[in-house]
Parts: C-alpha cells; structure tokens; sequence
C-alpha cells in the first residue's frame, strides 16, 4: 500500500521548489496595485487583511508572509459570474447534459488513457474496491483526460470566491465560507512545501490537476501511488488514478454495489413527492420505495441498502428516473449533482464497452 503524502517535496512539475527552507514569498508580478471588485485591492480590504491575520494565528503561519499572498491575489471578474445557477425557467435537461460529456473525441481518449494506464485503474480497483470504469468516467469529465486542467491562478480564484462571492447566489454565505476553507488549505500546504502560491494553474473554481481536486481533498485524499515519494496529480496518471480511488473509498465507496437500478412506476400507487423530496440522498429501502409506487427491477428489489429515486429533467420531454444507490451518492460527492454522476457512470461504460470491442477486434 503506497502511503499517502501531503503535495510531498514537489507540489507539481510546473511549480519549482526552492531550495531555501523558508516559505518563498509570492511573486511580485502579483502587484499590490491589482484592482479588484471596487476597485480596492484585496491588500486594503479590511476583511480581507483580518482573514489573512486570523489564518496566520490558527496555522501557525508567518504574518506577513500570508497577508503577501492574500494581499497580491487578483479580482477575477468573470469568476463570480460563472459561480451563479442557470437563470429561473431554464429547463434542466440530461440528453443535453450527457451530451456534453459522452461524445466519441471523449470516448477514443478514454480508450487509450485506460490502455496506457491498465496496471495502475487495475491495482486501484483492487486496493480500494473502486471500479476502473468509475475512475475514468470522473477524469474523463473533468480534464478529458488532462486535455482540459484550466489555466486560471488557484491563488486568484480561490480568493476571488473568499472575498466575492456573488451574493445572488441562494447559498452564497455557505459557499463563501467553503471557499475561505480552501483558500486557508491552500495557503497552508503552498507555505508547508515551500512553493509560490501564484504558480499553481486550474479552474475557476480553484480545483487542480487530472481529476480537479480542491486543495482540501488534495491534502485528505492525494497519494503518492507511483512510489516516487512526491504527489503529482497534474503529470502522473498513476498518482491521480490512486488519489480518485481513495477519494472515493474516503467517501464511503462500497466494493461490489451497484451505483443505480432502473425504476417503473405504479400510476396507481405512485407517491412521486414522498419518494423525490430526499433528493439524492439514499433513504428508502427496496421495500418501502416499491410501497410507494416506484417498481425496482429484479436486482434492485433484493437490494440491501437505502435507495433514492434520482430524477433526470429532459427539458419539455418526460423525465428520467433511475433508483440510486449509496455508491451514486458517493459520486455526487465529487460534485454535487446527479446529472454529474450519471455522466461519470455512462461515460466509463462507453469507454469500457470501446474498450473491450477494440481488444476483441484486436484478438
């Protein structure tokens, strides 16, 4: 079992450690003269500054260094704007949504990220129970493959969502403070591993590498699966092949389960409101969902533990249903949305479906 490790001695291959053992100071291009959201640079901005000083004290942290980074981070405008819901009366849609996502470009370069990596999606299955196709359907999705790993600062989204957060957002102070968390941890490991906190690219909501982990789940769940005794989840498949595994195994991935059953209803007996309003969230037993109307296929109806009916929009068009298990609750960990998960799951069985046509072809 490879141990698990904290960004190790060299965060990624983009982002040279210095030598020196003190924390380097962020770089200067990052002027204190940025405007943001204002126009008052976030080194003025007294909220700010006082995040800046409280994280140096509960970390532990040299003070100056920290209210550096914090002050020489950049107002994204277009950040906050991408953070907002769909306006009201946009039709969610899960044809139009898959779309997106499972598309033959996708599919052929999961094909061959499966055949270049086999050893390391098969050791993860094996050591932490998570199938391979689950594990390609998540980096397929977010980077086709590291095709697509984003190209903004961390340091500068992260403390553009800290800072400002759109306030339109109808969760905005939980999110708000779920960004000031991650803007904290990353700090905390960028001052722990000596690396200049501005250096790091990835997407706009912070999240980095092949598999767009956040700085939170960087530190809790990354591993160090190629042996190699450093983390590297932007240019080692093997490493974020193991750190998505253990991700998954983390947030209570069970080996063996089903993610999903189909489900028919009872026009009869159906009871649509009690059986949607947990949302996502497994509740019901096969007994009792069946009760209330939603019929379970075969495999589902012997199922042991709690189930959620999973309801997929398709715009004007009748909805899709499917009965969930705790495993497709586990993917919606990842990203909260079961149109998320279901797209991780159709993508890893096209591309294992492609895959095993094209080695049976090969035969």
């Amino acid at each position: 079992m490879f141990k698990t490790v904290f960004l190790a001695t060299a965060l990624i291959a983009a982002c040279a450690i210095p030598a020196s053992a003190k924390p380097q100071k962020p770089s200067q291009s990052a002027s204190r003269s940025n405007a943001v959201q204002g126009s008052t640079p976030y080194a003025q901005r007294d909220d700010a500054m006082q995040f800046a000083d409280d994280l140096a004290e509960r970390r532990g942290l040299d003070r100056e260094w920290v209210r550096q980074a914090v002050g020489q981070a950049r107002f994204l405008g277009s950040v906050p704007k991408l953070m907002l819901p769909p306006a009201k009366g946009t039709a969610k849609n899960w044809r139009v949504y898959r779309s997106r996502f499972i598309d033959p470009i996708r599919i052929r370069a999961g094909v061959r990220f499966w055949q270049e990596h086999r050893e390391a999606l098969a050791r993860a299955e094996q050591e932490y129970g998570v199938p391979a196709e689950i594990i390609v359907g998540i980096i397929g999705v977010e980077t086709i493959y590291g095709q697509q790993m984003g190209n903004f600062r961390v340091m500068d989204a992260l403390a553009t969502l800290a800072f400002d957060f759109p306030t339109a957002h109808p969760r905005a102070k939980e999110r708000t403070e779920f960004f000031r968390r991650e803007l904290e941890q990353w700090l905390s490991l960028s001052n722990r591993t000596n690396i200049d906190p501005f250096e790091v690219r990835g997407s706009y909501a912070g999240a980095m590498g092949l598999g767009q982990f956040m700085p939170s789940s960087w530190a809790r769940f990354a591993v160090d699966f190629d042996g190699d005794s450093r983390i590297d989840l932007f240019r080692s498949p093997t490493d974020a092949i193991g750190s998505v595994a253990n991700y998954f195994k983390g947030h209570g991935w069970t080996t063996g389960m089903p993610t999903h059953y189909t489900v028919q209803f009872d026009p009869a007996t159906v009871k649509m409101d009690e059986l949607l309003a947990p949302d996502i969230l497994p509740t019901f037993s096969a007994t009792s969902m069946q009760a209330k109307g939603a019929l379970l296929d075969a495999a589902g109806a012997q199922h042991a533990g709690p189930l959620a009916l999973v309801e997929l929009e398709n715009g004007g068009d009748a909805p899709t249903y499917v009965a969930g298990t705790e495993n497709f609750y586990a993917i919606t960990r990842y990203n909260w949305s079961s149109y998320y998960a279901m797209a991780v799951i159709e993508l890893g069985r096209e591309v294992a479906a492609a895959r095993n046509a094209t080695l049976a072809s090969s035969r």
